[in-house]
């Protein structure tokens, strides 16, 4: 288990004066999902072909589950499961056959090739379209047909280029909780997307490049931190209806008038997780940057209350990978 479902280390690739990969390393552990994602010329697709065997790096190497692309090509490719960005148009061969074809490629036959052939149709709901051509079927139809096809023969390990690209809202709902029973099942995922909101969500870790270079890989709290150390926002709306909170059930005469903006201002201030703070818009509360994460908010909602504020609205933003992508890319051109 301490071995990278997915390393690569050191990889190369140019054509001709484009450097496509730049040195770039970097690891996945077994079992989780990383997004993987940079601009459009990053050396994403190129990584992930290369991942697959399809190209060869002009130096570097690339282990999938400890074995090298350059020792047994054809045993890399039963370990992994590759979704290209997209489905050729063939008009004269249905779903099911093409996953029967591919099922024959990996080896499978007569019961086996069946069974299996019936299970990934199953899983991503090609049951009722599996008589159709590749041509008449839908951009979401032939995206699961693409996933089928890289399910085919069960692999550890599967790439995922762009598989939420042209989806409708249900059909990229219906892909994030594919991936979600993927991962469930032990599978390594690494998933290239420009969706970065949905892709977060599927996501434990994420992997970053611009111009084929690796610049930042983790957890996405962990590139959060490591790219901008106040990235996360504690927005804090306080209200003071009827005066300052009590351990005792208070008399009229006991309530208090809510504490004032300069009170408050100074409550604030003296705070220590609190770096920097000011009046939300629209006068409703107090907008708060923290230094650390959620210890640190929990320890000011904390402090708030033990001084007499009633807080009807306290929340933790944390970074989002937009946040994340937009602090640590430059939106160079490769």
């Amino acid at each position: 288990m301490n071995t990278p479902a997915i390393e690569v280390s050191h990889l190369v690739k140019t054509f001709g004066a484009t450097i496509a990969v730049n040195d770039a390393s970097f690891a996945v552990p077994p079992g989780h999902v990383f997004g993987f994602v940079g601009p459009n010329g990053a050396g994403k697709t190129t990584t992930l072909r290369i991942m697959a065997t399809l190209d060869e790096p002009d130096s570097g190497d690339v282990l999938l589950c400890g074995q090298s692309i350059h020792d047994d090509p054809r045993e890399i490719r039963r370990r992994i499961g590759f979704m290209p960005d997209a489905l050729p148009d063939i008009a004269d061969i249905t779903a099911h056959e093409y996953l029967d074809f591919f099922g024959r490629a990996y080896g499978l036959r007569g019961a086996a090739l069946a069974r299996r052939v019936s299970e990934v149709e199953d899983f991503t709901g090609l049951w009722t379209l599996r008589e159709k051509t590749l041509a008449a079927l839908s951009k979401g139809m032939k995206q699961r047909v693409c996933l089928a096809r890289a399910l085919i023969h069960d692999p550890a390990v599967l790439l995922l280029d762009e598989p939420a690209a042209g989806l409708d809202p249900r059909a990229r709902a219906e892909l994030k909780e594919s991936v979600r029973q993927l991962a469930a099942l032990g599978k390594t995922l690494l998933i290239s997307s420009h969706i970065l909101s949905e892709l977060a969500e599927m996501c434990n870790g994420v992997i970053i490049m611009e111009q084929g270079r690796l610049l930042s890989q983790g957890t996405l709290e962990a590139v959060a931190l490591e790219t901008r150390p106040d990235a996360k926002v504690c927005e804090v709306s306080i209200s003071v209806v009827g005066g300052r909170a009590s351990p005792r059930a208070a008399a009229p005469e006991d309530v208090r008038p809510p504490p004032d903006d300069a009170a408050l201002h100074a409550l604030l201030g003296a705070i220590p997780a609190i770096r920097s703070f000011q009046k939300a818009a629209g006068g409703g509360g107090w907008d708060a940057v923290l230094q650390g994460g959620e210890a640190e908010a929990a320890d000011v909602l904390k402090a708030l209350v033990e001084n007499g504020v009633r807080v009807t609205d306290f929340r933790l933003r944390k970074s989002t990978l937009e946040d994340v992508f937009m602090n640590v890319t430059k939106g160079g051109l490769n």
